[in-house]
């Protein structure tokens, strides 16, 4: 019989132990997965009302493996965090405090060993999966995002302890935006979870000048005391200055060479600073311009993806296995009297939506919407051709791009742009 407090290597971290248990991958997917009720019965309910039950298709996901790698480095981020973050260790009070332990004696470094920078990153093209990933390894994987203590050790009353925090980098990329969106989201947050929850920033939100870099640092300040678990930073590449077209479509730009500039060096400084000195795990998720920049621009910022990365594609082919099973299992989702063979329009949705997992949906309900306007309820072949020509006409030249795989093609789009990066090259090699 093991015993439970060599099976869990966190037994006894007040921080840690009301997350949950360490699930087993097969538990892992069972919780990503999400699969919509079947269409109802074609012969008793009437079509205008099937175009309505056709809507939760937009709810379907079958998690790939990178997804599920994704989670276990989330995971492995936030329990390796709040071990170092022991409330039991004198250290990590003075952490919380701002302050650092002197080195000039042995006692001090005994306390406990110092937390290495901890971090992660998911990129990929607009619509692969990669924000999703994230949200419902936070979601699904833990029992709660806010957890109330009604004792804590050196604090005298209940302490709540915060999970997670997911927020979108504002598209100014500028310190006071990104500093307002942290203390708004954490205010939001706690009033949800909190009773009687005073907005702790209310009155910094309140000022006519903000300075960025000390709204970040009082943010830093009250997210530390709190333990929080994982900081979750989407659309990255909003730090970024984006080239213009005109650069984008340059010889240059067709050689994949053209780098981006920072909108403002402080908040890459306060990202570098949050893992290395106040020991909050980070995960960034952005595309493949945003990402490269991060780890060319700033070779130390390496260190905050060094935990995982992870490289969301869309489906390599129509021959791709991991396609057709998601096409298979989409294939049950039809909501016409008269059904099609799944097998008959693999090659034809593959090149329409490049593979791009919200595509495929958005081109699944299109064609549905593309048949019920006629009388014969039937899914034909025609109905994607027809979905794709018209309700989804303005992603065809970006989705021509992608099947091109050029660079001069890719630059036209943002979002698009390829990198080739050193974590790229060596995540994928494990």
């Amino acid at each position: 019989m093991t015993d439970q407090s060599s099976a869990d290597p966190y037994a006894g971290n007040i921080l840690i132990s009301p997350l949950g248990p360490i699930l087993s991958p097969d538990q892992v997917l069972k919780r990503l997965t999400m699969l919509p009720p079947l269409p109802p019965d074609p012969f008793v309910v009437p079509k205008h009302a099937r175009l309505y039950h056709l809507m939760a298709v937009r709810d379907f996901h079958l998690p790939s493996r990178e997804e599920l790698r994704t989670q276990q480095t989330i995971d492995l981020s936030v329990r390796e965090g709040l071990r170092y973050r022991n409330p039991a260790s004198a250290r990590t009070w003075m952490t919380v405090a701002g302050e650092e332990p002197s080195q000039d004696g042995r006692a001090s470094n005994r306390i406990a060993p110092r937390m290495p920078p901890i971090g992660g990153s998911a990129v990929g093209p607009s619509g692969v999966g990669k924000t999703e990933a994230v949200l419902r390894a936070l979601h699904c994987c833990y029992d709660s995002q806010v957890i109330c203590h009604p004792t804590f050790p050196q604090i005298t009353g209940p302490h709540v302890q915060v999970v997670w925090l997911s927020v979108d980098v504002p598209g100014s990329g500028r310190t006071d935006d990104l500093a307002n969106a942290l203390m708004r989201a954490w205010d939001e947050l706690l009033s949800r979870y909190v009773p009687d929850y005073v907005p702790r920033f209310e009155h910094t939100l309140s000022l006519r000048t903000r300075k960025g870099a000390r709204m970040l640092t009082e943010w830093r300040h009250v997210a530390s005391s709190h333990f929080l678990g994982v900081l979750h930073l989407d659309e990255i590449q909003n730090l970024f200055k984006i080239s213009s077209l005109k650069n984008r479509r340059s010889a240059k730009a067709a050689k994949g060479d053209i780098e981006l500039s920072l909108v403002e060096d402080e908040s890459l400084k306060w990202i570098l600073t949050l893992t290395n000195i106040w020991q909050i795990p980070l995960f960034l998720t952005g595309t493949s311009d945003g990402i490269g920049a991060l780890t060319k621009r700033l070779a130390t910022l390496q260190r905050i993806v060094s935990f995982g990365h992870h490289r969301f594609d869309p489906f390599a082919s129509a021959g791709d296995e991991n396609y057709r099973t998601f096409m298979n299992v989409l294939g049950r989702y039809q909501y016409t009297r008269v059904k099609i063979d799944v097998a008959d329009v693999l090659d034809l949705v593959f090149m329409r939506t490049a593979g791009i997992r919200r595509l495929i949906i958005a081109l699944w309900v299109g064609a549905h919407r593309i048949a019920f306007e006629r009388k014969d309820d039937e899914l034909k072949v025609n109905d994607f051709e027809e979905a794709a020509r018209t309700l989804l006409a303005p992603i065809a030249p970006s989705v021509n791009a992608l099947l091109s795989g050029k660079p001069g093609a890719l630059q036209r789009y943002e979002d698009l742009r390829p990198i080739d990066s050193f974590w790229d090259a060596y995540w994928s090699s494990m």
